[in-house]
This record gives structure tokens, C-alpha cells and sequence, in this order.
């Protein structure tokens, strides 16, 4: 027998649990009567009922005296956060997406990819080059971390009947990246040939650099499938943020479009046509478009002003036609920014690594000489 007084603060860690679960005495002593008797055996079986407590609840209470285990677990964000060596499927399955998970990913059906490791995440989009698994993965987690804050990052434009009416548009929506309180929008339309939608690569990790520039920035999921139906999505989505912009907490006025490759010529057909022309509502059209990489070749003298670029590499897109439309559009008055890079190839997003890299700063500064007082 030893004669043992506990201290005023323990520690358990197990390793396995990934937390440490602190003892805070309260009171005098352990019990009443302030030093206790306790044999090894003893010993052993209080602090094995302790750690078995800990592992299952977050408070023990002993009579009038309280011991409380604390738990000083990895937050929440660092628990949930994906890495390069998580599986397609963990991000369908994550809790922070729950009901929406698949239209993170390219297709409606992608359960052929789901045990393709996020390193190899570029495999999912063969339309596009230079995919950064760091990079998409951290623009996941950043999603993650709005949803463990208490936030909303994903909204449906159409309504539950028009869902039922045309099941097609089942799989669409928005995905939202906020900057500023009432700071204007941009809505990204990554491409995919309208065969899938690249927002891994071309939609969250620009909307998510628009974002720290102080800008709301989301992301269309488009029906695949057709240019048609994803141009009618797209308008459909612009008036939706016309709509509820006081309940997003956006500014409507000085909005702009970004695209990449078909979501380029999404962005082209409400530059040219306008928001009315594809059922949505009597809009403006936006203050600046961003066009990356497309080989529409359509223009007008209303055109919105346009941010042009595309690699001479390009393997798709036909850089001639690219440089026709922006002398066309320059001799119909309308303001053009073009920028030709030497070797990024078709689809590179960010840019990072290649020499586009960048190329976004320079397109926000574009939208930002074209905002209205």
C-alpha cells in the first residue's frame, strides 16, 4: 500500500485517438476526504476506468466533485482535411458535402474513379494539363473549413419543380467562395468539352484566389452534355444571385464571368447575346468577361470588355482564331486584353509552373478598371 494524493491536473494520451484528455481537479482533494489509500492493483483499475471515461464521453462527474476530461482534439478542420493521398470517394462521402459530394467531381457518374488516389486527381479531366493535386486539394479543404464554420457553400438555381420537370438538371448548382460583404460576384465556368466539369481544377482553386482578393466568386455545376443547356444553366444561375444577392450578401452590380475552354464559350454567349437570350432574367450582362483558351470566334459591338488568353501550344484551340476574334472585337470598339503565353498548353488553369502563371492577377485588374462608381 502507498500513500498517494493525486495532482491537480493529469494527462492521458493515446496515440491511437489522436487526442490528449486533460483531468481538471476541482474541489480539495479527488474525494472527500482528501488523500486516498491505493494499492498498484488499485491504481491500475481507477486509471483504466479513466481512460476507457475519456475515450467515450466529454464529462465525468463524481458526486459534488467534479472531474472533467477535457478534450484538446485536433480542430475539426484538421480532422476532416483531405491530403494527396485521400481517395476520390473521400470527398463524395465527406460530411461536409453531404447531398452534393459527386458535383465536386467532373462527371454525374464518377464511381469509376473513386479509388483513384487526389495525387493522380489530374487523370479525372484529359482535357486539361498542369492539375496541381496541392492545389485543388487545398482548395477542398478550404470548402471544409467554410462548412465547419457554420457556413453554406453550395446552392441549387433551380427550384425543386423544375428539377422534377426536367430531371436532367438534377445535377447542378453553385458553389460559393466568399470575399467581401456586398463586394461583387464573378461566376468561374470551368470547361470539359460539356463532356464534365473541371472545378477541381479550373472552378475552386480560381474562385478561391478571387476570393482572397476580396471578391465572392462561385462556381457552376452545369448540365453535361450540351453547350445549349449549360448557357441556359448559366443564365439561370446569374438571376438566381440577381435574385437572393441581399440573403448572399453579394453586389450585383459590376459582375463578371470567367470561363475556360467550354466554359469560355458559355461566358462568350452571354457576352454577346446576353442573360434574356437563354431564358433567364432581364439582366445586365457583366461588366467583364474572362476568356481562356476557346476557338469561339463570335463578336459584337456590345460585346462585354474581355480578358483573351490562351498558350501558343495550345493542342486544342486554334491560336489564329483566338487572335481573329480579338482583332475583331478591337475593331468593333469593344476594349480587349489579350494575353498569348508561348507554353502553358490547353486547360492550365492557375498557370502554376507554367508561364501563364499569374495571368490571374492581371484579369482581376482588367475587372477592376471596368467597375462602375
Amino acid at each position: 500500500m502507498i500513500n498517494t494524493q493525486l495532482s491537480e491536473t493529469n494527462y492521458i494520451y493515446n496515440e491511437d485517438m489522436k487526442f490528449k484528455c486533460k483531468k481538471c481537479y476541482s474541489g480539495k482533494s479527488w474525494v472527500s476526504n482528501g488523500v486516498l489509500m491505493l494499492s498498484y492493483n488499485s491504481m491500475f483499475l481507477i486509471l483504466f476506468i479513466a481512460f476507457l471515461s475519456c475515450k467515450n464521453k466529454d464529462t465525468i462527474r463524481a458526486d459534488d466533485n467534479t472531474v472533467e476530461y477535457e478534450y484538446l482534439r485536433e480542430t475539426d478542420e484538421m480532422i476532416n482535411h483531405l491530403t494527396i493521398n485521400s481517395n476520390v470517394s473521400d470527398i463524395v462521402n465527406h460530411p461536409a458535402f453531404k447531398g452534393f459530394g459527386e458535383m465536386l467531381l467532373p462527371r454525374d457518374n464518377n464511381s469509376g474513379y473513386y479509388n483513384t488516389q487526389l495525387r493522380n486527381v489530374g487523370s479525372l479531366m484529359p482535357y486539361h494539363s498542369h492539375v496541381e493535386p496541392d492545389i485543388v486539394v487545398g482548395a477542398i479543404n478550404h470548402m471544409i473549413d467554410q462548412v465547419n464554420d457554420g457556413k453554406t457553400i453550395f446552392y441549387d438555381f433551380y427550384s425543386k419543380e423544375e428539377k422534377e420537370k426536367d430531371p436532367g438538371k438534377k445535377n447542378t448548382g453553385l458553389f460559393f467562395f466568399r470575399g467581401n460583404p456586398d463586394a461583387p460576384f464573378a461566376i468561374v465556368c470551368p470547361g470539359g468539352g460539356f463532356s464534365y466539369v473541371g472545378s477541381l481544377h479550373e472552378g475552386f482553386p480560381l474562385a478561391l484566389k478571387i476570393s482572397k482578393k476580396g471578391y465572392n466568386a462561385f462556381i457552376i455545376r452545369y448540365r453535361i452534355g450540351s453547350g445549349e443547356w449549360a448557357t441556359e444553366d448559366l443564365a439561370a444561375a446569374i438571376s438566381y444571385i440577381h435574385r437572393n444577392a441581399e440573403n448572399l450578401g453579394v453586389n450585383t452590380k459590376n459582375y463578371s464571368l470567367w470561363g475556360g475552354s467550354a466554359g469560355a464559350r458559355m461566358v462568350g454567349d452571354i457576352a454577346l447575346s446576353g442573360v434574356s437570350a437563354y431564358g433567364g432574367g432581364n439582366l445586365p450582362k457583366p461588366a467583364t468577361v474572362v476568356i481562356a483558351y476557346t476557338g469561339q470566334s463570335g463578336y459584337s459591338n456590345n460585346f462585354s470588355p474581355a480578358f483573351i488568353t490562351v498558350a501558343a501550344n495550345d493542342g486544342i484551340v486554334n491560336v489564329n482564331v483566338v487572335e481573329r476574334r480579338v482583332e475583331n472585337l478591337r475593331n468593333a470598339g469593344v476594349e480587349v486584353e489579350y494575353h498569348r503565353y508561348q507554353s502553358a498548353g490547353h486547360g492550365f488553369g492557375l498557370g502554376t509552373g507554367t508561364d501563364a502563371e499569374g495571368w490571374l492577377d492581371l484579369a482581376v485588374q482588367f475587372w477592376q478598371r471596368h467597375m462602375e462608381e
